[in-house]
């Protein structure tokens, strides 16, 4: 079973207005991948700053190799052999691998560093992984799974016993995946312990030994991998049976037309766009990557132009030269990206919250504190919004919580026709199911949804209709009565 390495027993800490861990513990063997899961907000980063000494506890302690630890730094941390791979790389791109790898290098007496050596040092630890790259090269030439591989040689190069490893493969294709996890297997062969955090469950089956699952800042317990079942680890994190993950009611069955495209062409983009989209339905798009969907979207909300076409809400062609068009319609689109097009990361909750509707407490320059208070209230409280006050700058929330101030600032728009795009890549099981039931409520309520998602079981369940696209074009139109994996898959790879 190998050795113990790792032990965090009874780690507490406090933030302002949260007890992010409450008597946390974490056990992980010698060259074992022992996975850390849990919903946003479960207390996972916090857990593994603290490991990397990013943070200090308030309670608790750790032991490395059965030795009680003092890690007061994160150079201490690097001492114990702890290194973290975070999910945002921290890399130079205009530097080689090789400086990067041996960034903070110490210079000789004279102040020199022998380029040639850390090349050298560089193309063995890349050569020893097997990993066919050039030390001298910049990383700005690399794809980002590639920059992956240079953040887990950086932990190698300190002899790292215990590397962390936050979503690495957030960013990447299957084929990518594959070759992380390749190298994942060779660090263990080193006797390499690796604690790898990810939401996507099949990832864990594959690549793990052991399951740890945190729920609320504590530990709710720890699983071999092999003895366990999906549905087993999802009643842990929500601590609930999931009988009804995907919330969906039935369609009233309205044919009143809410929004309809005719003919939306972008050269080079997508072409001869026909839908109608009905009140109080869930129309999803699926499609492989590519197919135009995005853009699809981003058109009708008027961020990207189109040449020829028009969009019909109840009726009414709209002239929509900007997102400000549609949104004044009664359209808005929840983005893919959240990070870079749904949020002022560096602003805080209350802002992004209330951004799009400041005119309904804002008075000849004057804040009605009091409506302000309220909206922020109202949605928080919709959405659970987990926070420890409106004042809490955005990036500091885990994802799912990321997501849900995106859905509230959306939302407060009171929109006609919401589209979501991918509205649940990136976050956890249980907050996926809050955003699917406040899908259904709002379909309930009358608001129409156009739903993008790459998950066919999530668009098959939540759809009234699905509409499939390949090469810039719908390829069909699917009713319920239709819908079937083999179906949008042989219609994602060709046309009608």
């Amino acid at each position: 079973m190998g050795k113990v390495v790792l032990k965090m027993v009874n780690i507490d800490k406090h933030f302002p207005g949260v007890q992010a861990l409450k008597q946390a513990n974490l056990e992980v063997r010698e060259g074992e991948v022992h996975a850390l899961l849990g919903g946003n907000g479960a207390g996972k980063s916090t857990m593994i700053k603290i490991l990397g000494a990013i943070y200090q506890p308030d309670g608790g302690e750790i032991y490395i190799d059965g030795q009680l630890a003092r890690l007061e730094s994160v150079r201490d941390a690097q001492r114990y052999g702890i290194s973290i791979i975070h999910q945002e790389l921290m890399l130079f791109p205009e530097m080689s691998i090789a400086e990067n790898i041996f960034l903070g290098e110490r210079a000789d007496r004279y102040g020199y560093i022998n380029r040639r050596e850390i090349e050298a040092r560089a193309q063995k630890l890349l050569d020893d992984l097997n990993i066919d790259f050039d030390s001298r090269w910049l990383v700005s030439s690399l794809s980002v799974a590639q920059q992956q591989l240079i953040e887990i040689i950086k932990a190698v190069s300190f002899n790292a016993r215990i590397i962390v490893m936050d979503e690495p493969t957030s960013s990447l294709s299957k084929g990518e995946v594959s070759m992380l996890f390749e190298i994942i297997r060779k660090l263990q062969k080193k006797g390499v312990s690796i604690i790898y955090i990810s939401h996507k469950l099949d990832e864990l089956f594959e690549i793990s030994e052991r399951i740890t699952v945190l729920r609320d800042g504590e530990t709710v317990g720890t699983v071999n991998t092999k003895e366990t079942t999906e549905d087993d680890l999802i009643r842990m994190m929500v601590g609930r049976e999931l009988s009804s993950f995907y919330t969906r009611t039935e369609a009233k069955g309205s044919n009143e037309v809410v929004l309809a495209v005719r003919g939306l062409e972008k050269e080079g983009v997508f072409h001869d766009i026909n839908f109608e989209l009905r009140k109080g339905e869930i129309l999803g798009f699926t499609g492989l990557v590519g197919a135009g969907r995005t853009e699809l979207m981003e058109a009708i909300f008027g961020i990207r132009s189109f040449d020829r076409g028009e969009i019909l809400l109840n009726g009414t062609k709209l002239d929509i030269k900007a997102p400000k068009n549609a949104i004044e319609a009664g359209i808005v689109l929840v983005p893919e990206n959240r990070k870079e097009h749904g949020l002022v990361l560096k602003n805080t909750v209350g802002f992004n919250m209330t951004i799009t509707i400041l005119e309904r407490f804002m008075k000849w320059l004057k804040v009605d504190r009091k409506e302000e208070q309220a909206i922020m209230d109202h949605y928080k409280e919709t959405l659970r919004i987990k926070t420890p006050s409106y004042s809490q700058i955005a990036s500091k929330l885990s994802g799912g919580n990321q997501q849900k101030v995106v859905l509230a600032k959306s939302l407060a728009r009171e929109p006609v026709v919401l589209i979501l795009d991918e509205p649940t890549r990136g976050i956890d099981v249980g907050a996926k199911a809050e955003i699917y039931a406040l899908m259904n409520e709002l379909v309930q309520q009358g608001v129409s949804i156009i739903m993008v998602s790459s998950e066919l079981q999530e668009v098959m369940v939540m759809s009234d209709r699905i509409c499939v696209m390949t090469e810039g074009t719908i390829s069909a139109t699917l009713d319920k009565d239709d819908f079937s994996q083999e179906k949008i898959v042989a219609y994602s790879v060709r046309r009608n």
